[in-house]
């Protein structure tokens, strides 16, 4: 496949061209700073842009089979930015009739398991609060999805880890996996691909954790 990958120098966005290019994808990785992007290949396309012009990235998303986001916030002093450089990205997409779009959220912002224990509902309440601001850029950022003419997923992973990729995790379309609390940002790039071709995860939001 022709994939665009956006955020492709945070640690997400970076797996995902990892391991797109280990699988035989050809890929364009949007950054702003090509010499922060660490990844190389024959397959790989490297578009500098700074996420301000739609017009500006139709090029980059032009006859891609899917675009991929690790876009997001990396300290609570960003918070807005998910929301605001994912609207340039659906306008461009939009513009260009690309259809399929898979993004990175977090767990608070779909429903918490029916079952889940008072620990795990403790834990979910306290980082919720700490991290309101990001939390409500990514509650915009899924607005902004769900009214694109997309075929969009949101993938809402829990607490993010920098360890090798396992395979190893589960998923819940609509909702979130019982005392998941931990996951790898490699496995959540590998969740993310695996996923390109699912229907069932289009218009939808797919917890992911260990």
């Amino acid at each position: 496949m022709n994939l665009t990958v956006f955020g492709a120098t945070g640690g997400i966005g970076r797996e995902i061209v990892r391991q797109a290019l280990g699988a035989g994808h050809r890929v364009t990785a949007v950054v702003r700073d090509p010499a922060r992007l660490a990844v190389t290949g024959d397959a790989l396309e490297v578009f500098r842009a700074d996420l301000t012009d739609p017009a500006e990235l139709r090029a980059a998303v032009r006859g891609r089979d899917a675009v991929l986001s690790g876009l997001g916030a990396r300290s609570r002093k960003d918070a807005g930015v998910a929301a605001r450089l994912t609207r340039t990205v659906l306008r461009a997409m939009e513009a260009e009739d690309v259809r399929r779009l898979l993004v990175v959220s977090a767990a608070p912002i779909g429903p918490a398991p029916e079952d889940d224990g008072p620990l795990d509902r403790g834990v979910r309440a306290v980082v919720s609060a700490a991290l309101k601001d990001v939390y409500t850029d990514l509650r915009e950022l899924e607005a902004e999805l769900a009214a694109s003419g997309t075929d969009w997923t949101s993938v809402r992973p829990p607490r993010l880890q920098d360890k090798p990729l396992t395979g190893r995790y589960r998923t819940v379309i609509g909702g979130f996996p019982r005392k998941g609390r931990f996951i790898a940002r490699a496995d959540v790039a590998h969740a993310m691909l695996t996923m390109i071709d699912d229907e069932g995860t289009v218009k939808q939001g797919v917890g992911v954790a260990y």
